[in-house]
């Protein structure tokens, strides 16, 4: 007798809410945690074209560090669509403007790049400060590297 592929029942799937503290953490090893806790990876029941994944709450997002000569070298593109109007913005003054966008940026990259991708991302949740307003779904502390 053949085995079935057992694929979860959407009533079955937990979501559970992460907290994790992003000071001083390196920002690929951190989003590479975040994505995989995001498509629920960790699992048993993971499937790749289910959303199985936990919500992540990411505060101090200014806080990051990123490693070597990144912050003056990585640069971020952005096109509006006319012409001439490529804009460029090194790492470092991003992070200062906007740390919360280069974390989901990190994150973004490292999941599907179709529907369930854009639904996954809706699933973390970025704070440049210590507080967030999630305090009622009592998120549980994740250690990241």
């Amino acid at each position: 007798m053949k085995e079935k592929t057992y694929i979860p029942k959407l009533g079955e799937i937990e979501r559970r809410w992460f907290v994790v503290d992003a000071e001083g953490k390196v920002l690929g090893r951190l989003a590479t945690r975040i994505a995989q806790i995001v498509r629920g990876k960790e699992k048993p029941y993971f499937t790749p074209h289910l959303d199985t994944g936990d919500f992540v709450v990411v505060v101090n997002a200014d806080k990051i560090r990123v490693t070597g000569k990144k912050p003056e070298a990585k640069i971020y593109y952005r096109h509006s669509g006319y012409v001439g109007h490529l804009r460029e913005e090194p790492l470092e003054r991003l992070l200062a403007r906007k740390p919360e966008w280069v974390i989901l940026h990190a994150v973004r990259g490292m999941l599907p790049k179709n529907r369930l991708g854009r639904k996954l991302l809706r699933k973390v949740k970025v704070y440049r400060g210590p507080t967030h307003p999630h305090a009622a779904q009592n998120p549980q502390p994740l250690e990241v590297e």
